[in-house]
C-alpha cells in the first residue's frame, strides 16, 4: 500500500509463501541477483515452518545418533589406518600416506556436498515428483563421478609433488601406481557413497526427518572406512603387480574414458551442468589444502613421539568436517527457504558477523551451532575410550595428552563453525550456492587444522613428559644414596 514501509521479517515470525518448483534453480539475470519467476513458485509445505521452529533438543536428538555412529566409523577408520600403515605398499611408497587426507576428504568435497545438495532439494520439494527425482539424482551421481575421476588424478599429482619437494627427488617408479590407486579409489568410493547418500536422503524425507541432520554424518561415518579400505586393497594389488607395465596406465585410461558418458548424463540437469562447468575451483583447492594435512601425516606417522597419529587423524579430521558440514547444510537450506541467491536476509546482512551472534543468540543457526559445539568434548571422549579399548598399546593415555587433544578438537570445531557462517553469507551474497562452494573449503581446512593441531598435541605432550622424566631422573641422582 502507498505510504507504508515493508520490512523483511524473520522466519520465526512468518511462514514462507513461496519456494522453488522441483528441480529448478532460480535464474541469474545480468542486472542483479537471481530472481524467481512466477511460473516456478509453488505453495510452501508445512515442513518449512517446522524447520524454522526446531528446538535445540530436537536438533540434538536428530544429530547425536548419526554423529555417534559417524564417530564409531571414524574410530574404525583410525584403527584401519594404523593397521594399513604397516602394509608393504604403504611402507615402501610413503606418498600413499600423503594421499589419505585428500582422498578421505573427497567425502567432504563430493559425497557430503552431494548429501547437502540433495537435502536442500528434499527440504524445498524438488525431489517429490518421481520423474524429477530421477533426473536430479542421476545427474548428481554422474557429476560426482566426473569430479572424483579428475580430482583423484590431481590428488596423486599433488602427493607426488609434495613428496618430491620434501625429499628433493621424484621417484618415477611410483608415479603410475600412485595415479592408478588414487583414481580407482576416488571413483569407486564416490559411486558407493553417492548411491548410499541418495537412499538416506529419500528415506529421511519419507520418514519426516530433516536430511540435513543425518545425511552428512552418515557420509562421514562410512566415507572414511570405505575410502581407506579401497585405497589399501587397490594400492596393495597394484604393488603386487608393479612389474606389469601396462596395468596401471590402462586402469587410468579406462576411468578417464568413462568421463564423457557421465558428462552426457549430467547434461539433463542445467544446474548440475553449471556446477560441472564452474564448480571445480572449490574442490581442487580443498584437495590441495587437505594434501598439506597429508604431508604432515606422512612426516610424523613413523616417529616415536607421534605414536598414535595414524589412529587419531581420521577421528579429529572427521569430527570437525562432519559437524561443519551439518551446519553449512543447515545454513544453506535456511537461505534457500527464506531468501533468494544474491540477497541476504536483513538479520544476516553482515558478511563478518560478531562471533557472539554466531554462537550466543536465539537464531536457529546460532542454536544449532551451540548444539554442535556441545557434542565435541563428549563425542571425542567416547571415541577416545573406544580406541583405547581396542588399541590401548598404541594410544597415549596421559592426562596431559587427553586434555590437549580435547582442547584441539574444540578449537578446530569452533573455528570451522564460525567460518561456515561467514562463508555461507559470502557465497550467498555472490549468488553462489553454499552447498557447492562452502563445504569443500571447510572440510579441507578441517583436515589441515585437525592434522596440524593433533601433531601439536603429540609434540607438546611428548615435550612435557620428557621434561618431567628428566626432572625425576635428576631428582633421583641428587637425592641421598
Amino acid at each position: 500500500m502507498d505510504g507504508t514501509k515493508t520490512r523483511q521479517r524473520r522466519p520465526e515470525e512468518v511462514g514462507l509463501p513461496y519456494t522453488l518448483s522441483p528441480g529448478r534453480l532460480p535464474a541469474a539475470s545480468e542486472d542483479g541477483p537471481w530472481s524467481v519467476p512466477e511460473s516456478q513458485k509453488v505453495a510452501t509445505k508445512p515442513l518449512r515452518t517446522e524447520l524454522s521452529r526446531e528446538t535445540a533438543l530436537a536438533i540434538g536428538f536428530q544429530v547425536v545418533v548419526p554423529f555417534m555412529f559417524a564417530g564409531l566409523g571414524l574410530s574404525g577408520a583410525g584403527i584401519l589406518l594404523s593397521y594399513f600403515q604397516h602394509w608393504p605398499a604403504f611402507v615402501e611408497i610413503k606418498d600413499l600416506l600423503t594421499l589419505v587426507p585428500p582422498l578421505v576428504g573427497l567425502k567432504g568435497n563430493l559425497e557430503m556436498t552431494l548429501a547437502s545438495r540433495l537435502s536442500t532439494a528434499a527440504n524445498t520439494g524438488q525431489i517429490d515428483d518421481p520423474q524429477e527425482q530421477y533426473r536430479v539424482i542421476s545427474s548428481n551421481l554422474a557429476l560426482i563421478q566426473v569430479q572424483a575421476t579428475v580430482v583423484g588424478l590431481l590428488a596423486a599429482m599433488a602427493a607426488l609433488l609434495l613428496g618430491a619437494v620434501s625429499r628433493g627427488e621424484l621417484d618415477f617408479a611410483t608415479v603410475k601406481l600412485l595415479c592408478a590407486s588414487s583414481v580407482s579409489t576416488a571413483f569407486l568410493a564416490a559411486f558407493v557413497l553417492g548411491v548410499l547418500m541418495v537412499c538416506i536422503v529419500i528415506g529421511a524425507r519419507k520418514l519426516g526427518v530433516n536430511p540435513d541432520n543425518i545425511a552428512t554424518p552418515i557420509a562421514a561415518s562410512l566415507g572414511d572406512l570405505v575410502t581407506l579400505s579401497i585405497l589399501a586393497f587397490i594400492s596393495n594389488f597394484f604393488y603386487k603387480h608393479k612389474d606389469n607395465q601396462f596395468l596401471t596406465p590402462l586402469v587410468c585410461i579406462g576411468f578417464m574414458a568413462l568421463t564423457p558418458v557421465w558428462v552426457l548424463i549430467a547434461k539433463q540437469n542445467p544446474p548440475v551442468m553449471k556446477i560441472l562447468k564452474f564448480g571445480w575451483f572449490p574442490i581442487i583447492l580443498a584437495m590441495l589444502i587437505s594434501s598439506f594435512g597429508g604431508l604432515i601425516l606422512n612426516k610424523t606417522i613413523s616417529k616415536e613421539q607421534y605414536k598414535g597419529m595414524a589412529i587419531f587423524t581420521p577421528i579429529i579430521c572427521g569430527v570437525g568436517g562432519n559437524l561443519v558440514a551439518i551446519q553449512t547444510s543447515r545454513i544453506s537450506t535456511f537461505l534457500h527457504m527464506w531468501s533468494t541467491p544474491g540477497v541476504l536476509p536483513l538479520w544476516m546482512k553482515k558478511i563478518w558477523p560478531n562471533p557472539c551472534s554466531t554462537f550466543c543468540t536465539s537464531e536457529i543457526n546460532s542454536m544449532s551451532a551451540r548444539v554442535l559445539i556441545f557434542l565435541v568434548i563428549p563425542g571425542h571422549l567416547i571415541f577416545f575410550y573406544v580406541i583405547y579399548l581396542v588399541e590401548g598399546h598404541s594410544v597415549p593415555n596421559s592426562k596431559i595428552f587427553v586434555a590437549f587433544y580435547l582442547l584441539a578438537g574444540l578449537i578446530q570445531v569452533t573455528i570451522l563453525l564460525y567460518l561456515a557462517e561467514v562463508m555461507a553469507r559470502l557465497m550467498w551474497h555472490q549468488a553462489l550456492d553454499p552447498d557447492n562452494h562452502c563445504i569443500p573449503y571447510l572440510t579441507g581446512l578441517g583436515d589441515l587444522l585437525g592434522t596440524g593441531l593433533l601433531a601439536l598435541c603429540f609434540l607438546i605432550s611428548w615435550l612435557l613428559q620428557s621434561e618431567a622424566e628428566l626432572d625425576r631422573i635428576s631428582g633421583s641422582a641428587s637425592g641421598p644414596s
